[in-house]
């Protein structure tokens, strides 16, 4: 038996998740094989899931997305392959009293992210990006890792994407040159481009709380931002910011496809291949995947689609564990989930159902083990 799980947001983690689904599952059949491999899809929870996997942890002292100092983890294998999500730098986490800063939030505590893992012997790097509080281009990433991006008075301009409008010039030259021999893989589930109707400002601006005026301006701030940048690398900028990937994480991947060469693959496949689930996969007779909420985003990318479409791959079967479930028995078979089990049909009432989510996970483990395994 498999657990390939992503963590219930809010309630458990992707490892607790493993735990409860296995104490369950356990209690039906007390003999049961049962292997676990945490999952995630490049956004929160990645660097942990990684941490499962048996990465050593690192922590590094960076500037939060308004200024204030945060400390964030990242994660590092035996052969130099570094785990970092922005998040950890430049989440809404780390917003001040959860005050948002649409204008102004920065990404460059998580260009510091990156630098710390380099200085830890990284030579590949997973960056996972997703839940970020910013809207600013990887400009702020960009400028910790040494490019320069001024004003028509050569001054640096001010912390996020807002003042991108007054960005003059953009000298990259500085970049810390052991990015040049670093692969980095930008892991996302968000294939918008940079700007329009589609891009970041307009998709995922509001979600920071930014206004209608807001995304407009920081629309108009990130598409100079690409002119500038032609500048400084040539046409390509223009493309990459119509390119899959580019509008993830309020712009930071259109700053690491354009400046830091990165490569952009969907976040579940990119976590899949680290967290050695390929060899998990080869031992199991059965899977069991899931996340919180099991909807109509799962189906785009989410660790559970992953997990399920690898398993159905293999000739596996799999089932689903989740908080709530708002996907038909229909669409869940076209996913290769042959049946979902949801917290709430067990505990209606959202609040109780998330403080009391390990217990009722492993009441709806005990209910698969009966349908699938007895």
């Amino acid at each position: 038996m498999l657990i390939a799980a992503d963590k219930f947001k809010g309630s458990l983690t992707a490892v607790e998740v493993a735990e409860h689904v296995t104490a369950g599952l356990r209690r039906e059949l007390p003999g049961l094989d049962v292997a676990a491999v945490p999952v995630a899809d490049g956004g929160d929870g990645t660097v942990a899931a990684a941490l499962a996997a048996g990465f050593t942890r690192h922590e590094a002292r960076v500037t939060g997305p308004t200024g204030t100092p945060v400390t964030a983890t990242f994660a590092l294998s035996g052969d130099r392959t570094a785990v970092v999500e922005m998040a950890e730098a430049s989440g809404l986490q780390h917003l001040p009293d959860g005050v948002f800063a649409p204008l102004t939030a920065s990404t460059y505590g998580t260009g510091e992210l990156l630098r710390a893992a380099l200085d830890a012997g990284a030579t590949s790097i997973v960056f996972g990006v997703g839940g970020s509080a910013t809207t600013d281009g990887g400009a702020g990433m960009l400028a910790a890792l040494g490019a320069r991006l001024l004003d028509a008075d050569g001054e640096p301009v001010a912390p996020g994407g807002g003042p991108l409008r007054e960005l003059a010039t953009a000298d990259l030259s500085g970049l810390d040159p052991r990015l040049a021999t670093t692969r980095i893989v930008l892991a996302s589930d968000v294939d918008n481009p940079l700007t329009g109707p589609k891009g970041a400002p307009a998709v995922y601006g509001p979600q920071k709380g930014a206004s209608e005026a807001d995304v407009a301006t920081l629309d108009a701030a990130l598409a100079h931002y690409a002119e500038v940048l032609a500048q400084a690398v040539g046409p390509r900028a223009a493309d990459v910011a119509l390119a899959p990937g580019a509008g993830a994480a309020g712009g930071i991947g259109y700053g690491a496809l354009v400046a830091l060469d990165a490569v952009f693959r969907p976040g579940i496949e990119v976590m899949l291949d680290v967290l050695g689930f390929a060899p998990a996969l080869a031992r199991a007779t059965f899977v069991i995947t899931g996340e919180g909420s099991l909807d109509a985003q799962t189906l785009h990318g989410k660790a559970p689609a992953g997990v399920a479409a690898a398993a159905r791959a293999a000739g596996l079967e799999v089932a689903a564990v989740c908080g709530r479930l708002q996907l038909t028995p229909e669409a869940l078979r076209a996913a290769g989930i042959r049946r979902a089990y949801a917290l709430t049909d067990l505990e209606p009432d959202p609040a109780r159902c998330m403080a009391e989510a390990g217990p009722l996970l492993e009441q709806a483990a005990e209910r698969l083990a009966r349908d699938f395994l007895v």
